[in-house]
């Protein structure tokens, strides 16, 4: 006490030098302004006035609009987090703690956070232990949100300056053995928590040794031994634990003690070294990697598992959530571990917490929070606090709220005490399910225009516990009336499982009416319910009820035979009127090639004649048109080569160039070459490419040198026009498969400034269903699809800005056939959370003064449509958003242009409506289409 009151006297000394040094910096300050004054500068103070004013004003603003901002979303991270920078900056205190208070009650802060909050309060305390209460509340939620040793060793020190109230010291012991229970076993910053405790415990051995020349007390000696015991104590257990620099302990330990190191903490020294090198390999891969280190936490994690020692995988986790804490399989990973080997409550239950603080979006923490609450008898209220939490928590989809609903519903059936009839929890329970079917219906349908739930599962659990624990059929087959009515009739399983239910605990004669019911409803296996009918029948029914069954299931049968006799032979009829057009169109094309060939002899000459038969030999134009798909010419290459309504157009005179020419030479070469060994094409040793520079000097040797490391190229065939025009494709051919697969791998490498396509040679007269195209176009719910971009951004940049909100797997920029960018670009994460949050944080964000549109990958169906023409005629295809008909006129009366069409597809962020095979193009023109809003687009993504 007498040390504590020396402290006390040196604090008040040291604040009265401090006021006594403001005052005289205050006089300064005021004799300066007086100068300055006289000196004839008050217009320049002025202008630094005006210019102070003027920067407030607008921090002013942008604090307003904040505010305004979180009153609309209070869950935007990023806006809470702009918003108490700026606030600390403008140095608004009372505004800056209560904009903290409302960010901690939503999200829990980062390490970052929490230091400046508490170094901002703890400059605010003046000493009164009641203002120090609260400082030590804030630091008991700022330890509880991450396990961090950085909070933990300032919480340490901070109560070490309240020493002087009752009990102080005790408190700091207290605190510091917390702290290290928490991260005392954190391989890197563990030894600094540690050193810290032995320098205060050192620091209480000197006030406690007597003065020199004087002789303590035996109470004295007494608490000096008890000092040393705790300091040798500290030693021992720290140097029992892997940490790095241990070595240095161990030699500081030796200098320290006068009576040399014992052996038992010398042998637990050495195999502390040992797990420290067995670990030294997972820290020095974190060490070198890059944020969030995900590959290397779970590798480090696995590794502690396999060693055992719960303690230090509990570290490792906490590490690893420190750098992931949005990572959902993380959390999930750590609360089963928690939950099968610990199964501390206290532990569990804030694990539990935590985890869904972080990913409140993912319903499987619920679940699993719902679980520990009552695996732990937790009270009744907390577990229906977590559960309403939890329906607020704004899942991605509909089946999650199914999924909550059944897991709280399976609580309080296990609260049940069903040999009461009429109890409070059996009550709580039926109210429990009416709510989840109207919550299910107006608020789930509301929010994504289906229920979740198409089986009725809730309804049925619902019948099942009225007709096993309360024996009340009535009720039951109430509710599976409900079932039926809900679309579920036409389904042979749906009417099984209601005539299980009555074979279980009903009576035969509903057994047979719900065997009827479902013979005359089923659509999809009427077989079966009519065999089940019959079966029933041989064993509980009467003749007269077995000549029924009889009769009905008959008739059943022979309608279902009719109605598919139709539809196959309508099916029929439609494959044969498609081969009857596809027949036709072949033989007018068949036509059509002879007679431009005709045509082309009578003009050229037997010198053209020879060149055609040598370009059809190795048919490099039947080629071009299998790998791109095409039945018909196009209506352009008709304008180029036989002018508008087949006449050819006037030729245009141009010099010729001396490139031109050579590749004239060229291409009679590789005709004559080709005349002499067509034998040698192997398509499966082949690859196509396309989208080359039609001004492209020596194809053959530019295409040969860029495939040489893929392997040996045979030849090279590039496809030349009549005048020697290089086409912008051609064929290379490899010695052996191997190498034709390894030029696939060049697909948009960039030849002369464009990139060039690679594909597999295939006939697609021979494989039909073959398809270049090698991105998905269904929906990806871990992709995501941004618009907007600035044409210099590069694959690099949108990494790094996309990193912020997971871990990016692929980026994507969108080219045209140049190798321009488009502005647009598809990233891919590794799980549909990680690509939600970067679509609710990126939407709308600028980047280099371009606004962001960010949604959910949904490209546009490449697919072609089909529509059925009036009068039975074959189908007429309908061109997607992808490209256009034949012919731009439209034949639809315009009235239908104008109607409202209620269905919508969403295709990356925009809308686009069909109704009765009306194309896209025919949407365009509608008045009435309007463009998706950002709250239409907030609703279009939560669903799945």
């Amino acid at each position: 006490m007498a040390a504590t009151g020396n402290e006390a006297e040196t604090l008040l000394a040291d604040i009265k030098e401090e006021e006594e040094e403001e005052e005289a910096e205050e006089m300064e300050r005021e004799m300066e302004s007086g100068e300055e004054e006289a000196m004839g500068v008050e217009n320049s103070e002025d202008e630094e006035d005006d210019d102070t004013s003027e920067d407030e004003r607008e921090n002013e603003a942008e604090i307003q609009r904040l505010e305004e901002q979180l009153s609309i979303n209070a869950f935007d991270y990023n806006c809470h987090v702009d918003l108490i920078k700026l606030l600390r900056q403008e140095g608004k205190l009372y505004r800056l703690r209560k904009a903290r208070q409302k960010m901690s009650e939503l999200f829990p802060l980062t390490e970052e956070i929490w230091l400046d909050w508490l170094k901002d309060e703890i400059g605010l305390v003046e000493g009164d232990e009641a203002e120090r209460e609260k400082i030590y509340e804030l630091f008991e939620k700022a330890v509880t949100d991450y396990i961090c040793p950085d909070i933990w060793l300032e919480y340490a020190q901070y109560s070490i300056g309240g020493m002087g109230a009752a009990g102080g010291i005790a408190r700091v012991r207290t605190t510091f053995e917390r702290a290290l229970t928490a991260v005392g076993l954190h391989m890197t910053k563990g030894a600094a928590l540690w050193e810290a405790f032995r320098e205060f415990e050192i620091a209480i051995l000197s006030t406690l040794q007597p003065p020199p020349g004087s002789v303590s007390s035996l109470e004295q000696q007494e608490q000096v031994n008890a000092q040393l015991e705790r300091i040798h104590t500290l030693f021992r257990r720290q140097l029992a634990i892997p940490l790095m620099d241990m070595e240095s302990t161990y030699t500081e330990y030796s200098d320290w003690t006068d009576e040399g190191v014992p052996e038992t903490v010398t042998q637990h020294y050495k195999r502390a070294l040992q797990q420290l090198e067995s670990r030294r390999p997972y820290e020095e891969a974190l060490l070198v990697s890059e944020p969030p280190k995900m590959a290397e936490y779970q590798s480090y994690i696995e590794y502690e598992i396999k060693d055992g020692d719960p303690a230090r995988v509990q570290i490792i986790f906490e590490r690893a959530l420190g750098e992931n804490c949005l990572v959902p399989d993380l959390w999930a990973k750590y609360t089963i571990y928690l939950d099968r080997q610990l199964k501390i409550k206290d532990l569990v239950l804030s694990c539990h917490e935590r985890a869904v603080r972080n990913c409140p979006w993912t319903m499987g923490l619920w679940k699993s929070y719902l679980l520990a609450l009552e695996r732990h008898c937790a009270e009744h209220h907390i577990v229906s606090d977590v559960f309403e939490k939890a329906l607020n928590a704004g899942f991605i989809q509909a089946t999650d709220y199914v999924e909550i609903w059944q897991s709280y519903l399976d609580y309080l059936r296990r609260r049940v005490d069903f040999s009461k009839e009429g109890s409070r929890e059996l009550e709580e329970l039926r109210a429990a399910f009416t709510r989840a079917l109207d919550y299910l219906k107006q608020d789930v349908e509301e929010r994504f225009t289906e229920s979740g739930d198409l089986s009725c599962t809730i309804m049925q659990i619902w019948a099942r516990i009225e007709a096993l624990h309360c024996k009340n059929m009535q009720k039951a087959r109430e509710l599976w009336d409900h079932i039926m009515t809900k679309g579920n009739a036409k389904y042979a399983n749906m009417w099984l499982e209601y005539y299980n239910l009555e074979r279980s605990y009903g009576d035969a004669a509903h057994c047979r009416k719900a065997l009827h019911r479902a013979v005359q409803c089923t659509s999809d296996y009427p077989e079966h319910v009519c065999e089940v009918l019959l079966a029933f029948e041989r064993v509980e029914g009467s003749l007269e009820d077995w000549d029924a069954a009889v009769q009905k299931t008959e008739s059943k049968l022979n309608r279902v035979n009719e109605q598919r006799a139709k539809a196959a032979e309508k099916e029929a009829l439609l494959v044969q009127h498609g081969d009857d057009r596809a027949e036709q169109r072949r033989k007018a094309k068949a036509e059509k090639k002879a007679q431009k060939k005709s045509q082309k002899t009578n003009r050229t000459g037997d010198k053209r004649k020879a060149d055609d038969v040598g370009e059809d030999e190795w048919g490099e134009e039947t080629e071009r048109k299998r790998h791109r798909g095409e039945e018909d010419a196009s209506e352009e290459q008709m304008e180029t080569e036989d002018g508008l309504f087949g006449r050819r157009a006037p030729p245009q005179h141009k010099q010729e160039t001396p490139a031109a020419a050579k590749n004239q030479q060229v291409a009679r070469e590789v005709k004559k070459t080709a005349a002499r060994m067509p034998d040698e094409r192997n398509d499966s040793c082949s690859v196509f490419i396309s989208n080359l520079a039609f001004n492209m000097e020596d194809p053959e040797g530019k295409l040969k040198a860029a495939f040489e490391s893929c392997g040996t190229v045979v030849q090279v065939r590039p496809v030349f026009a009549a005048k020697g025009a290089f086409r912008g494709y051609c064929y290379v051919q490899f010695e052996d498969e191997l190498g034709a697969r390894e030029a696939l791998k060049l697909d948009r490498q960039e030849v002369d400034g464009r990139p060039m396509f690679v594909s597999p040679c295939i006939d697609k007269s021979k494989n039909p269903d073959f398809k270049v195209f090698r991105y998905n176009t269904s929906m990806e719910k871990h992709k995501i699809f941004i618009s907007g971009l600035p044409f210099n951004c590069t694959t690099e940049k949108l990494e790094e800005l996309c990193k912020e909100h997971g871990a990016v797997k692929a980026v994507r920029l969108v080219t045209n056939r140049s190798g321009k960018p488009k502005g647009l670009a598809y990233v891919e994460f590794e799980n549909e959370a990680q690509a939600s949050q970067a679509v609710l944080k990126m939407d709308r964000t600028k980047l280099e003064n371009h606004v962001l549109s960010v949604a959910i990958s949904n490209p546009p169906t490449r697919k072609n449509e089909f529509m059925p023409v009036l009068g039975g005629a074959a189908p007429r295809q309908i061109q997607g958003t992808r490209g256009k008909g034949r012919t731009q006129v439209s034949l639809l009366p315009r009235s239908l242009h104008r109607q409202n069409i209620p269905q919508a597809k969403t295709e990356n962020g925009t809308a686009s409506r069909r109704q009765d095979g009306m194309s896209d193009g025919a949407q365009a023109e509608n008045p009435g289409t309007k463009p998706l809003s950002n709250e239409d687009f907030a609703k279009m993504l939560l669903k799945k």
